[in-house]
């Protein structure tokens, strides 16, 4: 990922790109995100992590990022004889971008504010001759 605003905008990102700039997820979490939204209905654990070829706790820990940022959500499943199980999906599309908007209009903001003071720390217009 770039460093600067400007390498950011001249870059070729893809909106997949998001989950990542947004949240600081990794690759191995898009891509169970990915699994997730290609099934089509709810996974667990060791589904998500067959799918991606990892270990189970590796795909645990991929999974639980997903969650903690409300890209996926967590079913739980009970037994009829007694104990349960997790499944995840992902959560709507439209509730997500909802939440990243918001996100980056709380950025734009507090962007403006920090411009703001710059220009007002930095302002060359009143010297400290022209105020004598």
């Amino acid at each position: 990922m770039p460093d600067s605003l400007s390498e950011q905008l001249q870059s070729d990102m893809q909106c997949e790109g998001l989950l990542e700039c947004f949240h600081g997820l990794k690759p191995l979490d898009r891509e169970c995100f990915s699994v997730l939204v290609e099934s089509g209905e709810p996974m667990t654990i060791d589904a998500v992590a067959e799918e991606v070829d990892r270990e189970r706790s590796t795909a645990y820990r991929s999974v639980q990022r997903l969650l903690q940022t409300g890209f996926i959500t967590k079913e739980q499943i009970n037994y009829d004889q007694g104990g349960y199980y997790h499944v995840y999906s992902p959560t709507d599309p439209e509730k997500i971008t909802s939440e990243m908007q918001r996100m980056l209009n709380d950025w734009y903001a507090k962007m403006g504010q920090l411009i703001q003071e710059f220009e007002e720390k930095y302002d060359q217009t009143e010297s400290p001759q022209a105020t004598s």
